[in-house]
């Protein structure tokens, strides 16, 4: 049987009357069909009410998903946000136990912008709350442009650290990436290292040390591009064998 993923979702607002919605971008689902190789279960943003136990018992590997809403403040001991800025506490209250379980049990996990900022946070870190307010720093947000071919092209470069699984899988010190965010991490969480820094210094890519299994944050948009991008679709596969190698019989591992 194939492996389950589970696809975090956000809080959002549908329809003529404002309907509370569960939603995650179809991008995830369709790479989780085509790349991953796994049956995507998308995972409500229920707040406490979600069974964090029974996800990580029955989950393979779990991928963090970009949004517009930024992580709330009070969980990394940061001033409040501006007001206006979408916050999403009911995602929060599933994601980051559901990030600290999934590492504890070396359940893979591919964490994207929003998602890397939650797998910092989940794990002790802080962040910054407008990357553009910063100085020195690029403006990193979303282009305000209806052409999806600017929207996620890539937008920077990134530095990658030699030597580190991103830089054997790129075969290159530095890629190009797309840039759809305001915030980025700030401190960095205990166990936790940095594989890319894009040109001003803002974090780019982060990884779990000294855990039972892969554990990768990218603050770009891999799952926009992967149909045409080498580094892209290689990150997706990259998970997608983390899930199979933990799934696979000890004499298989063994063998391999």
């Amino acid at each position: 049987m194939k492996p389950l993923v589970g696809i975090s979702c956000c809080t959002k607002l549908f329809g003529a009357y404002g309907m509370p919605n569960h939603a995650a971008s179809d991008t995830y689902v369709r790479v989780t069909d085509l790349v991953v190789c796994g049956v995507p279960v998308l995972i409500p943003a229920n707040g406490t009410k979600a069974d964090i136990a029974t996800l990580l018992a029955r989950l393979d590997g779990l991928i963090l998903t970009g949004s517009r809403s930024n992580v709330c403040p009070s969980l990394y001991g940061g001033p409040p946000h501006a007001e206006g800025t979408p916050e999403d506490a009911m995602r929060d209250a599933v994601t980051l136990p559901l990030i600290r379980g999934a590492v504890a049990a070396g359940i893979p996990v591919l964490a994207i912008c929003r998602g890397m900022q939650e797998f910092n946070v989940a794990l002790g870190g802080s962040l910054h709350q407008r990357l553009q307010d910063l100085p020195g720093r690029l403006d990193h947000s979303t282009p305000l442009q209806p052409n999806p071919l600017v929207r996620t092209g890539k937008a920077h470069k990134v530095r990658i650290t030699r030597g580190t699984w991103l830089h054997r899988l790129a075969g290159a010190a530095e890629i190009g990436v797309n840039s759809l965010h305001n915030q980025g991490v700030d401190g960095v969480a205990p166990g936790l290292v940095v594989d890319a820094v894009a040109p001003d210094g803002t974090v780019e890519a982060i990884r779990a040390v000294n855990t039972p299994g892969f554990a990768i944050g990218v603050q770009w948009h891999p799952e926009y591009d992967w149909d045409h991008d080498v580094v892209s679709r290689g990150i997706f596969e990259a998970f997608g064998q983390a899930i199979r190698d933990r799934l696979a019989p000890p004499e298989v591992a063994a063998a391999d």
